[in-house]
């Protein structure tokens, strides 16, 4: 790229249904020129009527850091779209079709894919330059059949577009090159298992840069207990609460959605507060806090299974790279799968990557923050040229 190219930055938008997160980028260096959000779009005794008017509303914000667009031009514009569905396996420019896509996908992400499609649409009018949708699923395009097949009638999931899809990609990909930098080592030569926790979790298994297993599914619904989100459970769950409980599907969604994990158990998901209710004695902050450790140590021995060993364990996202507790207690007893960390390091707060694990050890234990804004960022340029 010229110089000049590398100086212009690209806006990473984020848009959900009431905000739209921003930050502008510079690829090459992954300097953040600015970035925030504006949140409360279209509600009741806002300012901000909708999206368009959120686009001039960061425009302001902008200008009041010091940030001017007119001045600065836009290399492109990247958007997070959470669902890809079956065909989109890398980010891609969006044109008319690619957006009528997206918009088509919203059935199998119906949190997601609309706010990101409304977004898309504010921003094409507001900035004429190249847009590109960047797939939170799209990471995981590449898991081998056996992963991503549910044990359903063949037609009716060809039909439906059924199949294990996985989430957080962009993380796990970034995370993963991320991983490999920090040990020195190619990362076509690394097993990884990568845990990305926050207030939505998801854990992968990583072979040679290649993703071979998730724990999300068809939705972000399915794997590790979550902030608000269940995770597993019996699939049959769902007759049975619209038998003995009268629910409806809907009723059920929400349920295991927005009212259940951590929350459902414990009454907050914050998690620094969960671990600080936890030293203080309340037993339901415990119970939950133990519920999620086991559901991650359950994933940590398949995928070790899946990938034949591992070589590393990386924890990231806000809960991975802040709560020492969390890290101590899924590596507590898997001594003999050779994951052990050394509590000095554990302990130690920092917001670089690093390694926990003690010289030697058999596989080495990670701390490494994940960066998805300069993910899009970088993915965005690397496609626009």
């Amino acid at each position: 790229m010229t110089e000049s190219t590398d100086g212009r930055p690209v806006l990473v938008l984020n848009a959900g249904s009431s905000s739209l997160k921003y930050q502008l980028v510079l690829p090459e260096s992954g300097a953040v020129r600015a970035g925030g959000v504006v949140e409360r779009i279209g509600e009741s005794g806002s300012d901000v009527a909708d999206h368009s008017a959120a686009l001039s509303a960061m425009t302001e914000r902008l200008r009041a850091d010091g940030v001017d667009l007119d001045d600065v031009p836009l290399r492109a514009v990247g958007h997070r779209v959470v669902h890809g569905g079956p065909e989109f396996s890398a980010p891609v420019v969006i044109d008319d079709g690619v957006l009528d896509r997206i918009r088509q996908l919203s059935a199998l992400a119906p949190l997601h894919n609309p706010a990101a499609v409304i977004g898309i649409e504010a921003a094409r009018r507001h900035y004429d330059v190249p847009h590109v949708a960047v797939f939170d699923t799209a990471f995981f395009s590449s898991l081998p059949a056996p992963a991503s097949t549910y044990a359903v009638p063949r037609d009716l999931a060809a039909k439906h577009s059924i199949r294990r899809y996985g989430f957080h990609g962009t993380s796990h990909q970034f995370v993963a090159q991320a991983t490999a930098d920090l040990l020195g080592c190619p990362l076509g030569d690394l097993r990884q298992v990568i845990l990305h926790l926050g207030n939505g979790c998801s854990a992968s298994a990583v072979h040679g840069g290649r993703a071979v297993e998730t724990s999300m599914g068809l939705t972000p619904l399915q794997g590790l207990v979550m902030g608000t989100r269940s995770g597993d459970v019996d699939p049959g769950l769902h007759a049975y609460l619209a038998r003995e409980a009268g629910m409806t599907l809907d009723e059920i969604d929400t349920l295991l959605n927005k009212k259940s994990g951590v929350l459902g158990l414990s009454g907050v998901n914050d998690f620094r507060e969960l671990v600080q209710r936890v030293d203080a004695g309340d037993e339901d902050a415990r119970l939950a806090f133990d519920v999620f450790v086991h559901r991650l140590k359950h994933y940590v021995g398949a995928y070790l299974a899946i990938l034949g060993g591992a070589d590393v364990l990386v924890f990231t996202a806000g809960i991975g790279q802040h709560s020492a507790p969390v890290r101590a207690a899924v590596a507590e007893g898997l001594a003999e799968l050779g994951i052990v960390v050394d509590s000095a390091l554990n302990e130690e707060r920092s917001n670089e990557a690093r390694v926990i694990s003690p010289d030697g050890s058999h596989v080495v234990v990670a701390v490494v923050p994940t960066n998805e804004e300069l993910a899009i960022a970088r993915q965005t340029a690397d496609l626009v040229g």
